[in-house]
């Protein structure tokens, strides 16, 4: 792995690894220098997706076969997607605003941010186990309180300490993959645990309880980002371009109908639609993907001088180069 790729000792492993994936066969697609804008035929466009991500549902959302080939990688986490755009395994992915904030101003760094996806942040919570008498986040001083490493969970629960005038030594802090943690919760060795995602709701319907959400906290903004070599490639630029115009239109088609949203992602992942249809029935907002804004670099800032500030990276960074506006004409 080159100099500039993710430790995954300090970042959060979640069962998938650049390891894992078929380098040959993604690298196998590297950009065309040679490929002409005005012909895709050829293109094969290196695509990052999670389980039951909105980009996995084109056909089901109405939305045509794109004038490329598709090669869709399946990933568990933003820190392994930013490592293989590091690794020029791939042209484009989704992650949150912190994955790319520990590449920043790394020499040879691959990672462009190109767009923004305004997004639910209800969806990411401090849970209490059933029964528990805390009430306010101050009351967990001395606890033990599960987080994932690297992640919005591990922002979420800084901020909450910050907030409740409390030390990063004043709890017990126990960093897990989001499966591990939880079994630890439900097994009764954590007093609290931040997460996200679906995983909420199945623990709420065990019982837990919300303690707060991120409102106030999270931006909502979830980051699109593209490979620098693929941005520098007209033919490859016009493709992601094209994909980018395609996903917002999958994002129209869940905004327009939650139960259906939820039904074929229940399908397509084995989990309960009922969760699905409850995370659609609470988000903060509907799902919006926007070009790159001042403000989202702005709060981008704000997240890394955070993490600088608590010593999870060794110094402050400057996000703004991370930053490339040559999809907003794809995204106005």
């Amino acid at each position: 792995m080159t100099g500039f790729s993710l430790s995954r000792r300090d970042l959060m492993t979640g069962g998938l690894s650049i390891a894992g994936l078929s380098i040959a066969g993604l690298t196998a697609c590297s950009p065309r220098k040679d490929a002409k804008s005005g012909d895709l035929s050829n293109l094969t466009l290196r695509v990052a997706t999670y389980r039951g991500n909105p980009e996995s549902f084109f056909t089901e959302a109405g939305v045509a076969e794109p004038p490329y080939k598709l090669a869709r990688s399946q990933f568990a986490g933003g820190n392994l997607i930013v490592e293989a755009i590091n690794a020029r395994a791939l042209d484009f992915g989704g992650m949150s605003e912190i994955p790319p904030i520990f590449v920043a101003g790394h020499p040879g760094n691959q990672v462009r941010i190109v767009g923004v996806l305004r997004g639910d942040v209800n969806n990411q919570v401090v849970l209490l186990p059933k029964g528990s008498p805390v009430k306010d986040f101050s009351q967990l001083k001395g606890k033990r309180i599960g987080y994932v490493k690297a992640t919005t969970s591990h922002y979420i629960l800084l901020r909450l300490l910050e907030k409740a005038g409390l030390a990063w030594s004043d709890i017990t802090p126990v960093a897990l993959s989001p499966q591990d943690g939880l079994a630890a919760f439900q097994s009764g060795a954590l007093d609290a645990w931040v997460i996200y995602g679906v995983i909420v709701y199945q623990a709420r319907e065990a019982g837990a309880r919300v303690l707060t959400t991120a409102q106030g906290i999270l931006s909502g903004n979830y980051l699109i980002a593209a490979s620098k070599d693929a941005l520098d490639d007209p033919a490859r630029l016009a493709a992601i371009g094209d994909y980018v115009r395609r996903y917002r239109k999958v994002f129209d088609w869940i905004n327009a109908d939650g139960v259906r949203w939820a039904r074929v992602r229940a399908q397509a992942t084995g989990i309960k639609q009922a969760y699905y249809e409850q995370e659609f029935r609470e988000r903060s907002t509907a799902s919006i993907l926007e070009p790159i804004s001042d403000a989202a670099i702005a709060s981008q800032q704000a997240v890394a001088d955070t993490f600088a500030a608590a010593k999870i990276i060794p110094a402050r960074v400057e996000v703004k180069p991370l930053w490339d506006d040559r999809l907003t004409s794809y995204l106005k």
